[in-house]
Parts: C-alpha cells; sequence; structure tokens
C-alpha cells in the first residue's frame, strides 16, 4: 500500500502526488484519488482501510493520491494518470464530458437520495431562504455538488440569485471548512454536504450550539465511485464486485463502510446523473448537458 498524504507542507505534498502520476496507465496498481471535499488527511485516512481491502481483492498495489482541487482528479482521469475515484456528482458529470467515456461504478446506497444543508449562525434571524438576501452566503468548492451546484439550483428555483440577492458570495472549498465558518459568524449562511455535517457533529467537531440548520434541499442524486472507461472490463467488473461485496456483517468491512459513511455500496449509471447535467445548465455552470 502506498500513501501520498498532505501534511504541513502542502506544495510539497502536491510534488509528491504528481511524481507518482507517470504518464499512462500501470498494469499491476491501481492509482485512486478524490475530490478535495474534506481536508486531504482526512480523506486519507477514510481511504486507507478501503484501499488495504481492494489491493488484497484484485491483487495490486493500491496508490492513493491526493488531489489539489476538483479539476485536478477530472484532468488526471482524462490523461489516464489516475484510474478510479471518488466523485461529487457534477465531478462525474464533468469527468464523463472531458473524457466521454468515465464510467460510474457504484455509490453509497443514501447518494441515490443526498441533500444540502443551508445552515446559519445559531443567533440568525432567518427563518426562511428569503430573509438570507442582502446578507453573505458560503459555497464549498465552486465544482461541488452539495457544496455548489445543487445548493445554487434550489436556491434559484426559490426565487434567489446568489449573485443578485447576496451581499458577497465566498467559497470555503470543503465543507468543514463551511461549517467553521458558520461556526465562526464569517458569513451569514452557507450550503453543507449533509454527511460531512452529521460527521462533523458527531465527532465534536462543531459546536452544535453555534449553528442551525434553516433549510433542507430536495432529493438529488450525488457521489460515486468513477473508473477511466478504457480501463479493462475485466478488472471493472472485479472491481465493483469488490465494492458491492462489502459485507456489514463482517467487522472489518463494516468498519470500512463506516469510514465511508454508508451500510453498502450499490450500482449506479451515467444515466443516474443527468438530472445533475440539467441543474447545472440550469444553474449556468455548464452551456449544454452533453
Amino acid at each position: 500500500m502506498v500513501w501520498a498524504t498532505m501534511g504541513g507542507c502542502r506544495a510539497l505534498a502536491i510534488v509528491a502526488a504528481l511524481a507518482t502520476l507517470g504518464n499512462g496507465p500501470v498494469d499491476d496498481e491501481l492509482r485512486v484519488s478524490a475530490i478535495p471535499d474534506e481536508g486531504s488527511p482526512e480523506l486519507a485516512r477514510k481511504f486507507a482501510p478501503l484501499g488495504a481491502y481492494l489491493g488484497k481483492a484484485l491483487g495490486m498495489k493500491v496508490t492513493y493520491i491526493p488531489a489539489p482541487d476538483y479539476s485536478a482528479t477530472v484532468e488526471w482521469l482524462a490523461a489516464r494518470k489516475i484510474d478510479l475515484v471518488w466523485y461529487g456528482g457534477f465531478t462525474f458529470v464533468q469527468a464523463r464530458r472531458r473524457t466521454g467515456n468515465a464510467i460510474p461504478l457504484v455509490q453509497r446506497e443514501e447518494d441515490a437520495k443526498f441533500h444540502t444543508k443551508i445552515i446559519v449562525p445559531a443567533a440568525s434571524k432567518a427563518r426562511s431562504l428569503a430573509d438570507l438576501k442582502g446578507g453573505t452566503f458560503a459555497f464549498g468548492s465552486i465544482s461541488s455538488t452539495s457544496g455548489h451546484l445543487m445548493p445554487r439550483y434550489f436556491l434559484m428555483k426559490n426565487g434567489i440569485d446568489p449573485e443578485k440577492d447576496f451581499a458577497k458570495v465566498a467559497f470555503s472549498g470543503a465543507h468543514d471548512s463551511t461549517v467553521r465558518w458558520i461556526e465562526a459568524g464569517k458569513v451569514d449562511a452557507g450550503a453543507v454536504n449533509e454527511s460531512v455535517l452529521q460527521k462533523l457533529l458527531e465527532e465534536n467537531k462543531v459546536n452544535p450550539s453555534k449553528i442551525r440548520v434553516l433549510w433542507t434541499t430536495p432529493n438529488y442524486v450525488d457521489y460515486n465511485w468513477t473508473v477511466r472507461g478504457d480501463l479493462d472490463p475485466k478488472l471493472i467488473e472485479r472491481l465493483r464486485d469488490a465494492f458491492l461485496a462489502l459485507d456489514p456483517a463482517v467487522p472489518e468491512q463494516r468498519a470500512i463502510l463506516e469510514l465511508q459513511r454508508t451500510k453498502r455500496f450499490v450500482r449506479t449509471a451515467a444515466s443516474n446523473y443527468d438530472g445533475i447535467a440539467e441543474a447545472a445548465k440550469a444553474a449556468r455552470l455548464i452551456r449544454d448537458s452533453r
């Protein structure tokens, strides 16, 4: 198992990660990355036991390569420098458009009906989305599904144009950062992935007395594990089967699933993300839904 994680020096870690990428596919190695919707050390911690499990199931070396931003994962997949990526729905749509053949393998059962929470400081006087007009608002990463695209889309459906109706729009870069901004009162409201928010609350990494959920979006499809479309079809099937075989009744595998915040993985398909592409078009984040 090889880990390229980001420690105290972000620039050096990115250089180290890039150095492992090489110039093309490696037959006996599975190179994995993930959109940085949380801090890189946390993503590496969450992936470590899953990577060990996949390595054993496939009989291959599994190398985790942290990405500096969402767009890097798309470019790396297109350049065949990584093989498997943890994507949000919007980043998958971007990767599919960029590569023409990216394949979504599996999603967590929860990802078929995902939500974003709009949160505010506990002392906020806001009681509805309309009350947020004129205030400051934080999204996560600009390429995030749950941290930007879908909350923007649903805000617009509720008569709020972020650039026109908020005094300032900021991008925190990650869900946990958005929560900390709200907790500290740096902004008046923000959009947060429901799973990350729940995890932060469970791990006592946010003070529940300092934040409040104002509104929850309707259901939408979100995260998945995506592979390069030109990967060996037999390897793709073995990889999908390994995810689907994870069993919460097996303690070791239950620990893996808990880190991924799910009870099981299920099959998914590119067509499941057509709605995400349409939302991106409506929110003016892509020009069409190819």
